[in-house]
């Protein structure tokens, strides 16, 4: 078949090469420079579609998943959707254990691109840390009866190199970064930037949790609607040399800055996205003129248009 310039071979050649813009409007007189990266411009609208490549590529290349065996992960919907989308490019089936805490939108997303879908109930809707512990029973129990390969998001390596280039990528359209700023979940997007960051130059990194969760920063869990972070555990991937200090914000806060953004920005985000500017804002106002605070739009607002984020 004959090539095309400018044309990708396949969909999964397409994650990555993403945006990056600068905030005008919300950003406080006197601060930094704030520059956010548009994750949203991934295949399916997330940065979890890097670690989901590098995740299957590194599993396939070491011969642990072999053609056509099924794979299951849990998670909070962002990762269901970019496992279900590279999943149905290279014919693996797939099994998601998720939850009704997370937006509809990620969960007939996973459906759409073929995944089979397990919901385990949460109580009121909250994120809270047993409902981890519940969902990763369900994913045991997928792995025993059909000989499953666990891609194991909270402990595998892989993404490091997904997110790797995702810090690569940073570089090279924001050459001097004073702070790089983002929440965990996983942990595999902080680290793995970071290493690339820190390797380039005295970058400061900041984890970011919703203040409802404060693992990092008060040693508690707790129950809260930021999606995809503070799943009350320190995640594995995110060893103490990945970041430098952590800080709690305001989950209110953040969902006021998501409407301020889209009416001011015109930067359509989520939860976690807005919580991620928040820090980067109030970071930028401590760095001052002159300074370049990075964070990550981790995906768009069109995930979230089911629930309430937008009302008011």
């Amino acid at each position: 078949m004959t090539g095309h310039a400018g044309v990708a071979p396949s969909v999964l050649d397409a994650v990555g090469d993403t945006p990056m813009v600068r905030l005008h409007r919300v950003v406080p007189a006197g601060a930094a420079d704030v520059l956010v990266k548009l994750e949203g411009a991934n295949p399916t609208g997330s940065y979890k579609d890097r670690m989901a490549t590098a995740i299957v590529a590194g599993a396939r290349a070491r011969g642990e998943l072999r053609p056509g065996r099924r794979v299951v992960e849990f998670t909070g919907g962002s990762t269901g959707s970019s496992l279900a989308f590279v999943c149905a490019v290279l014919g693996h089936p797939l099994s998601v254990v998720s939850s009704d805490a997370f937006s509809p939108e990620k969960l007939r997303t996973m459906r759409a691109f073929g995944a089979d879908l397990t919901v385990v109930p949460s109580r009121e809707g909250r994120i809270t840390p047993d409902l981890f512990v519940r969902m990763r029973a369900e994913v045991d129990r997928i792995v025993a009866e059909h000989d499953a390969f666990w891609t194991d998001q909270f402990h595998n390596a892989d993404a490091l190199v997904g997110y790797a280039e995702l810090g690569r990528e940073i570089l090279a359209q924001a050459p001097a970064v004073d702070v790089f700023c983002a929440a965990v979940g996983t942990g595999g997007m902080l680290a793995g930037v970071a290493g690339v960051l820190h390797g380039a130059g005295p970058t400061r990194v900041v984890a970011l949790e919703p203040a409802s969760s404060p693992t990092l920063t008060a040693g508690r869990g707790g129950a809260h609607r930021v999606e995809g972070t503070a799943t009350g555990i320190v995640p594995p991937l995110l060893v103490p040399s990945a970041f430098d200090d952590a800080r709690a914000l305001d989950e209110d806060g953040a969902r006021e800055l998501a409407r301020r953004l889209a009416r001011e920005e015109g930067l359509f985000v989520g939860t976690s996205s807005a919580l991620n500017i928040a820090g980067a804002l109030e970071l930028a106002g401590e760095v001052g003129p002159g300074g370049t605070v990075v964070t990550v739009a981790v995906d768009t607002g069109l995930k979230y248009l089911a629930g309430d984020l937008f009302d008011g």
